[in-house]
């Protein structure tokens, strides 16, 4: 993954996270891989999800004490660049935000940062670099419960809509690159089970295989 870059200033761990990205695959991503990596670690993160920076702050304003942390992308309908960032954290100063952008230019990264970004994250093609960098963090280690909790600002878009919590949790644990018996041992279910529900994940993608499953949400 290319280079991170984060804030100096310190921020309290998050109890839920919204992500603010147009793409459905990316969200969809994100949110099964932090499913998975709360299931391991014993957390409760709720994950709200929405496609546009006007949807983003009020949804942050309808759960003001739930959001503490942001994924946000810099490119959306309705906001591009780093005005979109500025308008978020005049009205949400309080909110830990992380900028996902394609964006790589230094202008750029100063900018978010001095905006009030907690850290300035490349998009990459392997999210599970990014959900590695912020539970290095520690903001993926916030116990609130026995099981991780997930939460739709809004009904998702296909091709999310339709999978379970569970199948969520296995579709984080195959991004991750697990195999069907590590998967077993880390969910608690029987192997067959995990391979009756990759074989509903695979017939909701419309693939034929784990290999194209993961290359089509990588």
């Amino acid at each position: 993954m290319a280079q991170a870059y984060e804030a100096s200033q310190a921020f309290a761990r998050p109890s839920g996270i919204l992500i603010v990205d147009d793409h459905d695959l990316v969200r969809l991503g994100l949110r099964a891989l932090i499913a998975s990596q709360t299931s391991q670690a014993g957390t409760a993160i709720q994950v709200f999800e929405v496609k546009t920076l006007a949807a983003a702050i009020e949804v942050c304003e309808a759960n003001r004490t739930a959001i503490d942390l942001v994924f946000l992308d810099l490119e959306l309908s309705d906001s591009t660049g780093l005005s979109g960032l500025a308008t978020f954290k005049a009205v949400h100063p309080q909110v830990m935000v992380v900028v996902l952008s394609g964006e790589s230019d230094g202008p750029t990264i100063k900018g978010a940062l001095q905006l009030g970004a907690a850290a300035y994250l490349r998009k990459t093609s392997d999210l599970t670099e990014v959900i590695a960098f912020i539970r290095s963090r520690g903001l993926l280690s916030n116990a609130h419960g026995p099981s991780p909790q997930i939460a739709e600002a809004q009904p998702l878009a296909v091709p999310a809509t339709g999978l379970s919590s569970r199948q969520t949790q296995i579709l984080g644990l195959v991004l991750q690159g697990m195999s069907n018996r590590e998967i077993s041992e880390t969910a608690c279910l029987a192997e067959g089970t995990i391979k009756n529900h990759l074989s509903s994940i695979l017939l909701h993608f419309g693939v034929r295989s784990r290999a194209h499953l993961i290359s089509l949400l990588r």
